[in-house]
């Protein structure tokens, strides 16, 4: 039977001990920065890595955004136009726009041409939507591998996003983002895995996975 700490495991006391004695110490020494701007400035935000919700993670700040009054829109590189997973119910009710631009995941593609063109004729819709300057957050869901793949070419998307209006955000998710858009961009969250349920022979769970 199991409860209390192991020799390598400090009890809760402790740890509470620990922590009220740090958290005071970052109390007292805080200063708040200098030379912060203020005023709205367009964010370009990067989630990337091979852990799980980096997605979830740009769905929260359309939530967020929208809450704000704020005009969002999100295109998948990746999923179908007819998905309906539990963001795409979501972001019907609260009328939020998002369109599917591919054929499902490259690896099960059975015509990776196509799903090149896919790619390529979404970035155009989407580059579109950037420049036309009428949304105020735009999220580019899976949008990685289209740049990973060179399906679409580099340079026209760092000419398009360095071309936006200043004030529109842009947020672009995947895994292996290319070294020139971690540069360019102003946040860079990398979703490292630790554990997944996958690992455990535990399937996709409604609600969680789609």
């Amino acid at each position: 039977m199991t409860g209390g700490p192991t020799p390598d495991q400090p009890s809760t006391e402790e740890r509470r001990a620990r922590a009220m004695q740090e958290l005071t110490a970052q109390r007292d020494a805080y200063r708040k920065p200098e030379g912060i701007s203020k005023g709205r400035r367009g964010l370009l935000i990067v989630n990337t890595g091979n852990g799980k919700g980096k997605t979830t993670a740009a769905l929260g700040l359309m939530i967020r955004a929208h809450g704000r009054g704020l005009r969002t829109r999100m295109f998948q590189f990746l999923k179908h136009d007819t998905a309906k997973f539990g963001e795409h119910r979501t972001l019907d009710l609260l009328g939020i726009p998002y369109q599917g631009l591919g054929d499902g995941w490259t690896w099960r593609s059975r015509d990776l041409e196509n799903s090149a063109a896919l790619a390529a004729h979404g970035w155009d819709l989407a580059r579109a939507a950037i420049l036309a300057g009428e949304d105020d957050l735009i999220v580019l869901d899976e949008f990685t591998y289209p740049l990973k793949y060179g399906w679409v070419p580099w340079a026209d998307v760092d000419a398009t996003l360095r071309a936006r209006d200043s004030r529109l955000h842009v947020v672009i998710t995947g895994r292996d983002a290319l070294p020139e858009l971690v540069a360019l961009a102003d946040t860079v969250s990398e979703v490292n895995p630790v554990k997944h349920a996958y690992d455990q022979g535990i399937g996709g769970q409604t609600g969680i996975e789609y």
